[in-house]
């Protein structure tokens, strides 16, 4: 073990020099105090926004979960202590537990739907050699456009059930008759104009993330499996899908998210002015919550369903995480 110094020792001495001396580990450098200034200004910059939001969020929830244990009726303020009983009111409800069943019926179907769709114009977009940025933008503007102001077209210029509809309009030069689309509930027609209109928001949105997704794929393996004789629907099952596998899994759980809070279409296509969504054929949970909340100022229950619907986004994601296995590392 010795060797290697006593050799480099002869060769130093061989050549007039002196011997290095073996040195140890250098010394820790000490760390320099924080600069004030500098945190001063990181202070002062993220002050607001951290005090917003600690108010404006956190405090909120934690003074919604004290108002889900308490009988507030007409007021935020902390009223009378009742435990859970708002929780076992509200799952006791038919209305409630009627529009739980509606949701989840809504989201059985519209998922799968927006996710073929929107994986459909990706693949469609992708192989447009020219005026691929301007295609993508038609498609993308869309989910640009307010909920409220879409469902106010759907409901008065599309769907308004007049002679002059366009919906009628065109199902007039087929030999239809006008129908009130979205006063049928024998059929329930009123799905078809939920459906487009979701399908019209969020399509664009979603076909960008698969097409994200679609051009990440390295040009190699396309050219492999066009050597191999892989196209059409050979190639898109035993190549593009598994390679989208990751894109597929965010779009679904995005999608199961979305699903579930839906409000803004349902709210304003059935709102009927001063009776609000009350003779609505379908409620989602947020619009009953938010007539419970705001039509009878029962915060208390209000909040209560606030936090099972939250309960249930987060046990559907969780379960679909755990099936896809969404966070796990590539073998």
């Amino acid at each position: 073990m010795n060797a290697p110094t006593s050799d480099t020792t002869e060769r130093s001495e061989r050549a007039g020099r002196p011997a290095a001396t073996p040195r140890g580990p250098a010394p820790a450098r000490r760390r320099r105090p924080a600069d004030l200034r500098t945190w001063g200004a990181f202070a002062l910059l993220t002050a607001p926004m951290l005090i917003g939001l600690g108010i404006f969020k956190y405090v909120a929830i934690g003074w919604s979960f004290l108002l889900s244990l308490s009988n507030a009726h007409g007021t935020i303020a902390l009223g009378q202590w009742v435990g859970l009983d708002n929780y076992r009111q509200l799952l006791s409800d038919d209305t409630f537990r009627s529009s739980l069943g509606k949701i989840l019926l809504f989201t059985v179907f519209i998922v799968p739907v927006t996710f073929v769709v929107s994986l459909g114009l990706a693949l469609l977009v992708n192989r447009v050699r020219r005026g691929r940025a301007v295609v993508r933008t038609a498609f993308l503007i869309p989910t640009a456009v307010s909920y409220v102001a879409a469902s106010l077209v759907w409901k008065m210029c599309l769907f308004n059930g007049l002679p002059a509809g366009i919906a009628n309009m065109v199902g007039g030069w087929f030999g239809m008759d006008s129908v009130p689309w979205l006063q049928t509930t024998d059929p329930p027609l009123y799905w078809i104009v939920l459906v487009t209109l979701r399908l019209w928001l969020q399509v664009g949105f979603y076909m960008v993330l698969f097409l994200a997704g679609l051009q990440a794929i390295p040009k190699e393996i396309d050219e492999a499996a066009a050597l191999d004789g892989a196209t059409g629907f050979r190639k898109l099952m035993r190549i593009t899908l598994p390679m989208l596998r990751n894109t597929s899994v965010a779009v679904l759980m995005l999608q199961f998210i979305a699903a579930f809070q839906a409000f803004d279409e349902f709210y304003n296509l059935f709102s009927s002015g001063l009776s609000g969504t009350a003779t609505a054929p379908v409620q989602t949970p947020l619009v009953y919550l938010y007539n419970t909340s705001m039509g009878s100022q029962n915060y208390g229950l209000g909040s209560a369903g606030a936090f099972v619907l939250t309960a249930l986004i987060v046990a559907v994601t969780l379960i679909q995480g755990r099936l896809t296995g969404f966070g796990k590392g590539e073998e």
